[in-house]
């Protein structure tokens, strides 16, 4: 109290908690071919990954190639796949992958927008999933869930 004297503040000043900015994590984005790219990954390593979110009025294929690996996951709405002589339809929670060299594209069925996750690499690396899995003989204990599905 006699430093905030001294000083002349209010004592509150000296020993109030630092204000607080506005925690959430602001990503910046980029707009191309109508398409809004959100970056995932800070740093520039590979593969990177991507949110992207398609307009419904992006629904004309127009095939293309370039190096690298592609795999998207589609989190909402419904996108449409060329990939060679291949034309599917994709769903919330379905993916696909494929080398970029094929030519591709993908975009919305024009029924609405979609918002898919892409990892992408140059490199040409397959994307890699790892399952855990025990024996069936051995009895699941539900007290150690957590320990058994988070070893990878």
């Amino acid at each position: 109290m006699l430093i905030a004297m001294v000083l002349e503040v209010p004592l509150a000043d000296l020993v109030a908690a630092p204000s607080v900015q506005d925690p959430r994590v602001q990503l910046r984005h980029a707009h191309s071919e109508g398409r809004a790219i959100v970056p995932l990954t800070r740093k520039q390593s590979e593969p990177r990954a991507f949110k992207l979110i398609i307009p419904a009025s992006e629904r004309t294929p127009a095939l293309r190639t370039h190096s690298g690996y592609e795999w998207l996951y589609v989190l909402s709405g419904k996108m449409r796949l060329r990939l060679g002589p291949h034309d599917v339809v994709l769903g919330p929670g379905e993916v696909a992958e494929f080398p970029t060299e094929q030519p591709h594209w993908f975009g919305s069925t024009g029924t609405g927008p979609v918002e898919v996750l892409s990892l992408f690499g140059t490199q040409g690396e397959m994307m890699h999933v790892r399952a855990h899995t025990r024996p069936l003989s051995t009895p699941r204990d539900p007290h150690n869930q957590v320990a058994e599905t988070s070893q990878y």
